[in-house]
């Protein structure tokens, strides 16, 4: 049996994930197995990694459902401003922005009356945006190398072209994030009610 530890950061990052009563709990057993069997094994680096595989595991669990829907509604709204031409996209991007502030309000408050933190919402979002990023950006890739015929292009660049599908992504991490910790402070003071 050896006092080895695992990244500190990641031990904390799975508690944040999973809550402090259950992210305990999981932590113990996940560093008596790494100190017991996979450190004696593999090392040190070698088992730091096998920890933080279990950890992106946890996170993974925890968010691709929201990720994959997110990207799903933003890749028919993208299929639909291609394939069905507009020249007024107003209730569109309405359509897209409301359900995306749904979403992200609905997993942060999920989030945090499961794990009773607002860390864990907005660690929940910060996660989930980057995977619909990644998600949409491969999907967007997919549906451009097959359908990049002159009117597809035509219909791209007319709803602000294929450079806008590829970043937008990314710039909504930031507001993913702000709206989940609303959305979080709605379900830890439901959670807070209930226990009361």
């Amino acid at each position: 049996m050896t006092t080895a530890s695992p990244p500190r950061w990641a031990e904390d990052l799975l508690k944040t994930i999973l809550g402090r009563e259950h992210g305990e709990t999981v932590a113990g057993d996940l560093i008596e197995q790494y100190r017991d069997s996979v450190y004696p094994s593999l090392g040190q680096s070698r088992a730091d990694w096998w920890f933080i595989r279990e950890v992106g595991g946890f996170a993974w669990r925890a968010t691709w459902v929201w990720a994959m829907a997110f990207a799903a509604l933003w890749l028919g709204r993208e299929a639909l401003d291609w394939f069905v031409p507009t020249t007024d996209f107003l209730m569109r991007s309405m359509i897209l922005t409301y359900s995306a502030i749904s979403l992200f309000t609905a997993l942060g408050c999920w989030r945090a009356w499961r794990t009773r933190s607002l860390r864990g919402s907005a660690l929940a979002a910060l996660i989930t945006a980057l995977l619909a990023a990644v998600f949409k950006t491969i999907g967007t890739g997919m549906m451009f190398a097959i359908w990049h015929d002159a009117e597809t292009r035509v219909a791209i660049a007319g709803s602000g072209g294929l450079g806008e599908c590829f970043e937008l992504p990314w710039l909504v991490v930031l507001p993913a994030v702000v709206v989940a910790i609303a959305g979080g402070l709605i379900g830890k003071a439901g959670a807070t009610l209930i226990k009361l």
